[in-house]
């Protein structure tokens, strides 16, 4: 007998781009750990708790090596008092402060990097200390009137706020510093710091026991998460972006080929010595695909991709027909691997348009709008995919409502099969047949996001004479194979997505300014470590944000 069930694949991409100097290893920015004990705990928490759970979770490997390292960071700090290099959680456990008022008010403005109205004024304390924060703002020298009292509350309270809700819901010891309120000790604080290390370790351990449990299917991005059709041809943006300039510095990417194959091969590694397998499964960066990435993922063993529906719709319009197919796997050409796209339209709305709803509201809301499709393609194949940890920061108790009843209420619906992708592929025999694929990204169905505009080009430039440099040094052969490791690594770091997506006007002030500095960082250690002299134009602001996009920029809508 079929099953007519509408396959509903949910899935949750986890990313970080890398934070920490190679030359020091200390972390420009926290947002690791602290997604960690907030959105990967939670996200965890809900597969483990919900036995009719299933879905996909997208790990890039750069973030694993950042989770590992942080928890192992915690740990030698707690047995040893070895260096945090983490510098909000060493002031977190700071006996004093410096009296100097420009670091105080650094100190104070960290504390404040939580979501105002979810995270800041749930809690009448941290309100109330935030309060007195936006007068430092106006004014840093008001900061050396301020007690270490006060700074040690405020960042106490800061990563009692990110805290994960299952974790706040569990356990009795962040019960009991919330209702506290004010006056922690020091011990109180290293207390924290050795929760936060335990919650951070778990990460990767949880989630191999929920893949090797059949609850959640794992999948991996290359190495850097860098955009790898613009790696093999910078001129594939032209397919969804006709006549859009692209940088000036090379017609095409030097070594895009060779520069593709390792970040799959070290991903790879990286992902197996993590969960103990190989992903059948592959989230290009940012869905991002070209018919020459197609090619390239059946050698690594992926069995199937994903990217955003207007690539589909892109691919159709450009292949002459009228309709895309709906709901189903796509193959195109003779390449074997299937290509699934999500449906833009209930992936946006989770992450965004239900963030002000009520969960039941939402949740129902979904569900009318599955057996819609579900009527109209029965037996098809449907993804709901979004950032599985940007988004939640934007609705109430981190989506606790959403999530702890969205699995449930799928699973049991008659015209609906919870699935993995590897499990509703294994099912389904419906499968489309395009001609040829038009390249693109999830946003959009365009790399807009990373090229084509002043900013962007005047990144990739700088990528490109770096890369230049790279080929020029290891041509001369005065690499031992220890250097060119590290080297090869810190070049992947430079040509990772996210520095790209930050640079732009549209974007928030401090965001661009935090990424834009951190890239010109990375790139002027990898001309370190290749021995040359970094170039003078590293030393000139990249981009400048003043736009006030929907999420903060952390997320786009389609």
């Amino acid at each position: 007998m079929s099953d007519d069930r509408l396959r509903v694949v949910v899935g949750w991409h986890m990313h970080q781009p890398e934070y920490r100097d190679p030359a020091t290893g200390v972390s420009a920015l926290p947002w690791t750990y602290l997604h960690a004990i907030k959105d990967y705990a939670d996200m965890a928490a809900h597969f483990e708790a919900e036995v009719s759970a299933r879905g996909v979770v997208n790990f890039a490997p750069l973030l694993l090596e950042q989770l590992e390292a942080r928890a192992q960071t915690i740990a030698d700090f707690l047995a040893r008092g070895a260096e945090l290099k983490e510098p909000l959680l060493e002031a977190l456990v700071a006996e004093h402060y410096p009296p100097d008022a420009n670091t105080r008010a650094a100190l104070i403005q960290a504390g404040l990097r939580s979501h105002k109205e979810r995270l800041i004024a749930r809690w009448a304390p941290y309100a109330a200390l935030a309060k007195i924060a936006e007068r430092i703002d106006q004014e840093h020298e008001f900061a050396a009137y301020l007690s270490d009292a006060y700074i040690a509350d405020l960042l106490t309270w800061l990563h009692l706020a990110w805290m994960g809700e299952t974790v706040r819901r569990d356990n009795a010891f962040v019960q009991q510093l919330a209702e506290q309120g004010r006056g922690y000790t020091l011990q109180q604080r290293r207390e924290l710091l050795e929760l936060i290390g335990q919650i951070t370790a778990g990460i990767i351990p949880r989630y191999r026991k929920l893949a090797e449990s059949g609850r959640v299917e794992l999948t991996t991005t290359p190495y850097g998460h860098p955009i790898v059709p613009l790696l093999l041809d910078l001129q594939s943006a032209h397919e969804a972006m006709p006549g859009a300039p692209l940088p000036t510095s090379a017609a095409q990417y030097p070594g895009g080929i060779d520069r593709a194959r390792w970040h799959f091969e070290r991903g790879l590694q990286v992902f197996e010595r993590c969960f103990g397998f190989r992903p059948e499964g592959c989230w290009p960066s940012e869905g991002s695909i070209s018919e020459a990435t197609l090619k390239l993922l059946p050698e690594f063993g992926f069995r199937w991709t994903a990217s955003g529906g207007n690539v589909l719709h892109h691919s159709v319009l450009n292949a002459g027909l009228r309709s895309a197919p709906a709901n189903a796997p796509v193959q195109f050409g003779d390449n074997p691997l299937a290509c699934v796209f999500r449906d833009d339209e209930l992936s946006d709305a989770v992450g965004f348009q239900y963030q002000t709803w009520h969960a039941d509201d939402a949740v129902t809301h979904l569900l009318q709008r599955l057996e819609s499709r579900a009527w109209q393609t029965p037996g098809g194949l449907l993804l709901i995919y979004l950032d599985g940890e940007n988004a939640w920061e934007f609705y109430p108790h981190n989506a606790y409502w959403l999530l702890s009843t969205l699995y449930a209420r799928i699973a049991a619906h008659p015209q609906l099969r919870l699935s993995t992708m590897s499990e509703a592929l294994a099912g389904q025999a419906r499968l489309s047949h395009l001609p040829r694929l038009t390249a693109g990204s999830w946003v959009y169905g365009t790399f807009s996001t990373w090229i084509g505009s002043a900013d962007k080009n005047r990144g990739w430039d700088l990528l490109v004479h770096a890369k230049n440099a790279y080929d020029r040094v290891v041509a001369s052969g005065r690499l031992s194979p220890a250097e060119l490791t590290a080297i090869d690594r810190q070049l992947a770091v430079c040509e990772g997505s996210d520095w790209f997506w930050w640079l732009g006007d549209y974007n928030p002030d401090r965001a661009v300014s935090d990424f834009e500095s951190l890239y010109r960082l990375h790139l002027r250690r990898l001309y370190e470590m290749l021995g040359e002299p970094p170039p003078a134009e590293l030393a000139a602001v990249l981009s400048l944000g003043q736009g006030d996009p929907a999420a903060g920029g952390v997320m786009r809508a389609n």
